[in-house]
């Protein structure tokens, strides 16, 4: 995203909480076994906020992602996406939120528009506005001009605009983005980095973006959740952690040494 696109998001309003939470974590917990992907997680956010959601690989963010959207039940803890508990109100959870796993689930013999009126349906978007929405969908993601060709057709950049489709047709207060540039070539990620952020300039959703690029997190969001083996080690708006000039990059290794510092030292106190 250019200076001017980040201008836009940052004047829009865009990652400034307002009004209760719409996101809200108290205490997540998932055990495999002996072993704690997620420990007593928690954190909220507000409406119209655009939040990174950051971490090392395995440091739980996909297993969060996957029990805030309901796909995978927690061990404990409270999840609750615009004051619906997901696992006891789960439908009208999931009707708040839009979900973009790292591989999203398309049908390939689908075409764009076909695929995202599916989605549509299952989302329960009433008859009447069904193609309104769905046109909508199709127009902001930039795929009027391939949305009756087979998806199986299109480039990787495109297939993932149709996975953004699909998570915005029913206009989710929530949007949670798992690596949405993963695999993508530099072309590519600039155009998806760039509807991410006109997502975010528009004010009418509140994001949980996970990503390895940290680029994207300085372009786009204002607030950071770091997490490392499955605990959230630091939670902090952008320009408080970037202060005094530091880059992301930066501050990422400056708490992943500081943890592992501590994890040692630790290990060697209890030894």
């Amino acid at each position: 995203m250019t200076e001017a696109e980040r201008g836009k998001v940052e004047s829009s309003g865009a990652g400034t909480a307002t009004g209760a939470p719409v996101i809200e974590v108290e205490g997540l917990c998932k055990r495999y076994g002996d072993f704690e992907a997620v420990r007593d997680l928690s954190f909220s956010v507000g409406a119209g906020e655009v939040v990174g959601f950051l971490g090392p690989n395995g440091a739980g963010k996909t297993t969060t992602m996957r029990m805030l959207t309901g796909f995978v039940p927690a061990t404990d803890g409270i999840v609750r996406i615009a004051g619906a508990d997901i696992f006891s109100q789960g439908m009208e959870a999931r009707r708040a939120i839009g979900y973009l796993p790292e591989s999203p689930p398309l049908y390939p013999e689908m075409s764009p528009a076909g695929y995202v009126d599916f989605v549509a349906r299952l989302k329960d978007v009433p008859r009447g506005e069904r193609k309104d929405a769905v046109d909508r969908a199709l127009d902001r993601c930039g795929l009027r001009d391939v949305c009756h060709r087979e998806i199986r057709q299109l480039s990787k950049g495109y297939r993932q605009r149709v996975g953004l489709a699909q998570a915005i047709v029913h206009e989710p207060k929530v949007l949670v983005l798992d690596e949405p540039t993963v695999g993508l070539d530099p072309i590519q990620i600039r155009e998806i980095r760039a509807l991410i952020g006109d997502l975010a300039a528009s004010g009418g959703h509140t994001i949980l973006l996970s990503t390895h690029i940290l680029a994207e997190v300085e372009a786009i969001c204002q607030r950071v959740i770091l997490l490392q083996r499955g605990r959230k080690v630091l939670d902090q708006p952008l320009s408080e952690a970037t202060a005094g000039g530091a880059s992301l990059e930066e501050v990422f290794a400056r708490v992943m040494t500081r943890e592992e510092i501590g994890s040692a030292a630790a290990g060697g106190a209890a030894a």
